[in-house]
Order: C-alpha cells, then sequence, then structure tokens
C-alpha cells in the first residue's frame, strides 16, 4: 500500500471517528441545551459589560484609567466621584446589574428545564407531552436542594437560615448537579411510564387531563428516588446532594479545565475539527459549558478572576479575526490570483464580524493540505499571546461577555474594558495575517503552475490539430 493510501485511510477513518462523536445523540442535547441557556446568558453579559465599561464612574470612560472624560468635565476625579452624575452612573449600573439575576442568578434552574425538555425529545419522541417531564425533573431538582444554611455576620456571630433555599444552587454552582437531576429524572420517569403502571382514564377524558392521570405513579416513584437519594446524602455525607456532588464531580472537573494542558488540548484541537470540516462546538460545547463557561461567569458577576474561560478565547482567537478576517486580508492583499481575490471581497463583510464560512468553504481552507499548517498554527499561538500579556499584565482578565461577531479591535476593548485589550487583538490579527503570507504564496505558486501546465498542453494540443488538419488538406489536394 502506497504511502498516499495510508495516508487517505488513516484520514477517513479519524474523519469517521470525529464525524461519530459529533452526531452523538447526548452530545447533541447537551449542546443544544447550553446554547439556548447562553442566549439569555449573552444579555445579561452585555448589560453587565455596559454597567462595568460604559457608565462605571471609574471604567474606560469617565474613570482616569481610560479617557478620563469625568475629571474633563468636572476638574478633578474626586470633584466628579462626589457629582450628582456620578451618583446617576451608580444607580444606572445597579439598573443594569438587574439582567444577570435573571440569568446567571439562575442558570442552573433554566439548565435544567430546557434539558429535560430536549432528553424528553430526542430520546422519547413519543411522549405525547414533553413539559410533563420537564415538570418531574424541576420537582426532583427542588427536593435534593438544600432548604436551609447558615452564615457568618459581619460581628461573627454564625445564623442558621431554615424554610429557605440556598439560591447558590439556582446559578454557577448548580450547572453541573442540574445535568445530572434533569437528564436522570427524565430518564427515570419516561422508562418507567412505559412499564404499564399508569392510571388509565377513559377515551373521553381530554388528552391533557388523562396526560396528567397517567403521570401519577410514574411521577411520584421517580421523585420517590430523589428523595432516597437525598436522605442518604445527608444521612452518610453529612451534606446536601448539590453540596455533595459539586465537592466530588463539579470541583475536580472545574480544576481540571484550569490547567495548561487542558488550555493546550482545546486549542490544538478546535481549529483541526474545523479544517476537517466539523465544527469544534459539536465536540467542545458541551465540554466547555461544564467547565468554561462557569468560569466565565463567575467573572462576569465578579465572583472570581479565571484566566482560562470561553470568554477569554473568543476574545483571543474568535473575535481577534484569526479564523476570518486574517486569512481574507492576506489573500486579498498578497494574491495575485483574480478568482482567489473575487472570493474575499466576498467573505469580506462576514469577515469583519467574525464570520469564516465564506472564506473557509468558498476557497477553501477546509481540507486544503496548502492551507492546514496557518490554520491550526494560527489559534494556538494568538490564545497564547493573549495569555503572556494578562500574565505580564497589560491586559486585565476578561470579564465582560461580548458576542463574538463584534469586529475585531472594538470586540478587544469591550471584552477588556481597556484600550489595551483592542491592541492585543490587533497584534494578534497581523501576527496572523503574516502566518498566512508565505503559504497564500505557495497556494499562488502552485495554481500558476497548473495553469502553466495546462496552457502547455493546450498548446501541444492545438499545435496537434493543426498538423492533422494541414495533412488532410495535402491529401485532398493530391
Amino acid at each position: 500500500m502506497s504511502k498516499t493510501k495510508k495516508e487517505r485511510k488513516m484520514k477517513d477513518k479519524f474523519t469517521a471517528l470525529i464525524c461519530k462523536v459529533s452526531g452523538n445523540r447526548f452530545l447533541n442535547v447537551l449542546r443544544d441545551s447550553f446554547v439556548l441557556v447562553a442566549s439569555l446568558t449573552l444579555i445579561a453579559g452585555f448589560a453587565i459589560m455596559i454597567s462595568s465599561v460604559f457608565i462605571d464612574p471609574n471604567g474606560i470612560i469617565f474613570g482616569s484609567s481610560g479617557l478620563g472624560l469625568g475629571e474633563m468635565i468636572f476638574g478633578s476625579e474626586k470633584e466628579f466621584l462626589a457629582s450628582g452624575f456620578a451618583q446617576m452612573l451608580v444607580q444606572g449600573q445597579n439598573i443594569f446589574n438587574f439582567f444577570s439575576k435573571g440569568a446567571m442568578s439562575i442558570n442552573a434552574l433554566l439548565i435544567v428545564v430546557i434539558f429535560s425538555y430536549n432528553v424528553s425529545r430526542k430520546y422519547f419522541s413519543d411522549n405525547r407531552e414533553h413539559m410533563v417531564s420537564v415538570m418531574y425533573a424541576l420537582a426532583a431538582f427542588f427536593i435534593c436542594l438544600p432548604w436551609d444554611f447558615n452564615y457568618t455576620s459581619a460581628k461573627g456571630i454564625e445564623v442558621d437560615i431554615n424554610g429557605i433555599i440556598n439560591s447558590n444552587f439556582l446559578g454557577q454552582q448548580g450547572i453541573f448537579f442540574g445535568l445530572i437531576v434533569a437528564g436522570s429524572a427524565t430518564f427515570i420517569f419516561n422508562k418507567l411510564s412505559k412499564l404499564n403502571i399508569s392510571i388509565k382514564m377513559p377515551d373521553s377524558v381530554p388528552p391533557a387531563v388523562a396526560q396528567s392521570f397517567e403521570s401519577l405513579v410514574p411521577g411520584m416513584l421517580t421523585l420517590f428516588v430523589f428523595i432516597i437519594a437525598t436522605v442518604i446524602s445527608n444521612t452518610f455525607a453529612g451534606e446536601s446532594l448539590p453540596e455533595f456532588i459539586l465537592t466530588t464531580l463539579q470541583a475536580p472537573a472545574l480544576a481540571i479545565s484550569k490547567t495548561a494542558a487542558f488550555a493546550l488540548v482545546s486549542q490544538i484541537t478546535w481549529p483541526l475539527f474545523q479544517w476537517l470540516g466539523i465544527h469544534p462546538t459539536a465536540i467542545w460545547g458541551a465540554i466547555f459549558g461544564m467547565t468554561w463557561d462557569i468560569a466565565g461567569n463567575e467573572n462576569v458577576l465578579g465572583v472570581a478572576k479565571h484566566l482560562y474561560t470561553t470568554m477569554f478565547m473568543n476574545y483571543s482567537t474568535i473575535a481577534a479575526g484569526t479564523f476570518a478576517l486574517a486569512p481574507v486580508l492576506s489573500i486579498l492583499f498578497f494574491s495575485k490570483l483574480k478568482q482567489n481575490k473575487k472570493i474575499t471581497k466576498v467573505a469580506l463583510a462576514p469577515a469583519i464580524f467574525n464570520i469564516s464560512e465564506p472564506i473557509t468553504f468558498g476557497l477553501p481552507i477546509i481540507l486544503n493540505p496548502i492551507y492546514f499548517i496557518p490554520f491550526i498554527i494560527v489559534q494556538p499561538l494568538c490564545f497564547y499571546i493573549a495569555v503572556f500579556f494578562t500574565k505580564i499584565g497589560f491586559i486585565p482578565v476578561v470579564c465582560n461577555n461580548v458576542p463574538w461577531t463584534v469586529p475585531p479591535i472594538i470586540s478587544g476593548i469591550l471584552f477588556t474594558g481597556t484600550i489595551a485589550g483592542g491592541l492585543v487583538q490587533l497584534i494578534n490579527l497581523v501576527i496572523s495575517m503574516a502566518i498566512y503570507y508565505p503559504f497564500v504564496k505557495i497556494a499562488d505558486k502552485m495554481e500558476l503552475d497548473k495553469m502553466t501546465e495546462t496552457e502547455k498542453l493546450e498548446a501541444v494540443e492545438t499545435k496537434r490539430v493543426s498538423l492533422l488538419r494541414g495533412r488532410k488538406n495535402e491529401t485532398k489536394i493530391s
């Protein structure tokens, strides 16, 4: 077997494996659930960004560390901060911060509802009413939550609070637990429903009423499973089930996601999957949802300063134009091929908003061996350039959740709340273009050589046809 055939066979096997993983029903359900929740989280993140960047008296617009507009208007920073205008800005911040109470503070609750619905819809499509599964999953979730907690007051006194839910588990801390409860409760309920242990109602009863009665026995047994699990956890572990799950499963997963090894693997495989034509979110979307997304939301809420987050990846790579704008500009400026320039002119407008499909599929870059090296190298390189600038303190840890479609440089300023954030994105964009440059030239040379060879063959063929015609004419004359 030739080397080319072996390589093709290995590539086909690898592609088949990746396609199998990306087509996994459970991963797709998980990914779709996080995508739905992300839309609301993005709204809250955008509101918090406005609060912390644009109307913060100490932020990039009015603060002395930024444009210093407050000091320019009032003469000094002290007078500005004491003014009624600064107090009005603070009130505006408080209003925008309400968005997080309706989104990030109840992320786990949203996950339970959406994930249980998606599981029921995908795995139990014959179910007449998927919202019944959601209802029991939600009930199971609240059964397991700790309904009492204690805290230490400002005077150092421990206070026990009874009959009130610890709201921490409705937000970021409860996401992992919410997924487990929602998935298992939905499966248990639907499997029990198929055992013919339901209360059957006559056909004359309306479907909605019949469904409610039919779900009574399976629903009661499902909830009883979680009551037993809660009692066991409280009795033997000495803590509630969410706390037990957090300490034994979620915390280690989050700890692994904070490591350099996890970051390196994610940044190398992300462009690799994309080069193979497989959308990276099909693989990494669910993983990031349970790790980097949680860490990023903690940054937005101001409770932590995690370096590795989905927001940071978006800031340093996708929103910096590494996938879209860098190859488009490199080809537009440096390529001599008319057909490539035509493609980049069409792809330029989407690329400004970090949409890469027109260039990756139109050129194409996907499965194109010439562009394999720059496409794979650029993302991890730009990611670690941003890591370097963060660690030396040139830019702050990314704490603003900005849509990845915001153009480069502008998004950099918004992600970090500093001009330096936009500058780092510009550096990444220029470096990405420089990496693409030699490969654009190689692609040009190969295409021109191919065209020259084609022209030579066409010239030979034209000459051969002319000779044949000449001989035919000579034969006719004779």
